[in-house]
C-alpha cells in the first residue's frame, strides 16, 4: 500500500473520530453519531490533504515511519473533522429555523 493512502486513511479514521468528539462536545451542533462521523471522515479528508499540501513532511508520514509527522496527520485529519461537522450543523440549524 502507498504512503499517500495510509495518510488517507489516517485522515478520515481521525477526521471520524474528530467529527464525533466535537459533536459531543457541542451539543447544539450535534448530527448524531451517524452525521458526525460522515461529516468527520470527509473533513478529516480534506483537511488532511490540504494541510499535507503545505507541509511536505507530513506528506512522507507514511513512508518514514516519522512518528511527528503521523501524529500530524491525526491531529490535521482530527481538526478537520471536527470543523466541517461544527459547520454542517451551523447549516442545518440556519435552514431548520
Amino acid at each position: 500500500m502507498s504512503g499517500a493512502m495510509i495518510n488517507l486513511i489516517i485522515q478520515l479514521i481521525s477526521g471520524a473520530v474528530g467529527g464525533n468528539v466535537a459533536g459531543s462536545a457541542m451539543k447544539d451542533y450535534n448530527l448524531g453519531p451517524l452525521g458526525n462521523s460522515i461529516a468527520g471522515i470527509i473533513g478529516g479528508g480534506i483537511g488532511g490533504q490540504i494541510l499535507s499540501h503545505f507541509s511536505p513532511a507530513m506528506a512522507q508520514a507514511a513512508t518514514t515511519l516519522d512518528w511527528g509527522a503521523i501524529i500530524g496527520q491525526i491531529a490535521s485529519g482530527g481538526i478537520g473533522g471536527g470543523i466541517l461537522m461544527v459547520i454542517v450543523g451551523m447549516l442545518k440549524g440556519a435552514m431548520g429555523k
